[in-house]
């Protein structure tokens, strides 16, 4: 079966359907051909109309000539041959004129006439006038038309003439055939200039950074893959200076995944070894704990948190970027004792960098215990470091904790008074590897801080930074009612452990 079969039956082979053509360039010049050609159409109308009423008001200004020189006889005696003459002449086959409401005939043909239709141009809407040419050239053959005009050399009411319409339906189907030729022409190199215009000024800028993308994709890390900038303030200058940030972001990010990879593999190779090396580290402490030295009882709960801490992160081998942070186990914890312990293991001294706080002892927010405090150290030693590596500050500052509660959330805001974080940092303040505030820094200290306490629905942002200090703000889920806190806890020896 023929494929116009097909298409009269509303079948196509199955997986066959029009495909516009490939490419932008062809796809404009064909939508810029198609719309020119159609605006240079919509002209044709009212050019034939205009054509058809001109062509009318020639034949009546004739006649109306012709009745002159018919009434120039003194006896008012017109001879048939003359006024066969006349008509001939004007192109029509009868005149009339109307003056003072009476209607009079001054010339008119011997023969019988079919009966016209009337074209009265004194008034005419524009739909009627618009129609009238396609109404002449569909009308059939040997038809005549009654004009009705307003007079020009005459003083009457109006002209009337009746003409064949068969020379005007052959000249304007000329003018019609020739109008739309010039047309499709004026438009096809009107539409061929804005084509090339806006492939000059739009299609190949975006070929441009169309290839640009495709050679990024293709090889990231080859400087030839990036686009050259063309300095234009437009839309296409402001897509080429994205794309090029885009480009900056994603190398950013290809290179963090990168060294967190290799991070992730390091970790892995040496976490038997760590684990061996904590596990002996509890062993000695154990043993410490046995001596009775009240020194060495003062100091010992904080060595064994610390030893608590980084086992339990060594065996469940939590190494940024590789596996995920588990799920926190939330509950109520008093938030100044957790300040204070996070201060401890931070660095923070009354003789050095101190916490200063607001916070009372029965204040509570729901956290996960480790979680929290690996959040806190985070942020107080990043503090601490700040203010010791200001040269003016001698090593001496001071943390201030508070903690606020609104729209059913706990805000713990941290705020110091040391140098601020530098500007070349804030971009990118949260991201591992590229945030690092200070030299030799990794950068993961503030990303880790905030996976978790995005992780507990929370954030933790910056707020404030300048010269006078930067202000952490954390925001954790939950306002847990204040609470009398326990007494804190003896010092328990823990039973030596066996080696072999």
């Amino acid at each position: 079966m023929s494929l116009p079969s097909l298409f009269r039956m509303g079948r196509l082979p199955a997986g066959w359907r029009v495909r516009a053509p490939g490419g932008l360039s062809a796809r404009l010049l064909l939508l810029t051909l198609s719309i020119v050609t159609a605006v240079g159409l919509l002209a044709v109308p009212p050019t034939l109309a205009s054509f058809e009423e001109r062509w009318l008001l020639d034949r009546v200004r004739a006649a109306e000539l012709a009745s002159t020189i018919a009434e120039a006889d003194p006896d008012r005696r017109v001879t048939d041959r003359i006024a066969s003459q006349l008509l001939d002449g004007a192109g029509v086959v009868s005149v009339a004129m109307q003056a003072d409401g009476v209607r009079r005939l001054i010339l008119a043909a011997p023969e019988a006439m079919r009966t016209p239709y009337l074209v009265d141009l004194r008034r005419q809407n524009p739909g009627s006038w618009l129609a009238a040419p396609y109404f002449t050239l569909i009308s059939g053959k040997n038809g005549m038309v009654r004009v009705i005009a307003e007079p020009r050399f005459r003083q009457a009411e109006f002209v009337e003439i009746v003409t064949p319409d068969a020379p005007l339906k052959a000249e304007l189907l000329n003018y019609f055939v020739r109008l739309v030729a010039a047309t499709i022409v004026a438009s096809a190199v009107a539409g061929l200039v804005i084509y090339l215009g806006l492939n000059v000024f739009l299609v190949r800028p975006i070929k441009r950074i169309t290839l640009a993308m495709e050679r990024f994709r293709a090889a990231p890390e080859d400087k030839e893959a990036r686009l050259p900038l063309s300095g234009r303030d437009d839309e296409i200058g402001r897509a080429e200076i994205e794309l090029n940030r885009m480009q900056d972001d994603l190398l950013i990010a290809l290179n963090s995944r990168a060294r967190l990879a290799a991070l992730g593999e390091a970790v892995a190779k040496i976490n038997h070894d760590l684990r061996n090396m904590l596990t002996s580290a509890q062993i000695a402490s154990d043993r410490m704990a046995a001596l009775g030295d009240p020194k060495v009882a003062q100091a010992l709960p904080r060595l064994e948190r610390a030893l608590d801490r980084a086992i339990t992160l060594a065996t469940e081998v939590m190494t940024y970027g590789k596996s995920r942070e588990p799920e926190p186990k939330t509950r109520p914890l008093f938030i100044r004792a957790a300040l204070e312990a996070a201060a401890e293991d931070a660095g923070l001294h009354v003789t050095g960098v101190a916490l200063r706080t607001v916070v009372g002892p029965a204040e509570r927010i729901a956290a996960d215990p480790e979680q929290l405090h690996r959040i806190l150290v985070n942020l107080l030693r990043n503090a601490r470091e700040a203010i010791e590596g200001a040269g003016d500050r001698k090593g001496r500052g001071q943390v201030f904790a508070e903690l606020k509660q609104a729209a059913g959330n706990s805000v713990i805001r941290l705020s110091d008074d040391g140098p601020g974080v530098p500007e070349r940092a804030l971009s990118h303040l949260f991201q591992p590897f590229v945030g690092s505030a200070r030299r030799g820094g990794t950068g993961l200290g503030l990303a880790i801080a905030r996976e978790l306490a995005q992780g507990h629905g929370g954030d933790l942002d910056l707020v404030e930074s300048g010269a006078g200090g930067a202000v952490f703000e954390l925001v954790l889920p939950g306002t847990p009612a204040p609470a009398e806190p326990p007494a804190p806890p003896k010092l328990r020896r823990r039973p030596a452990t066996k080696t072999a």
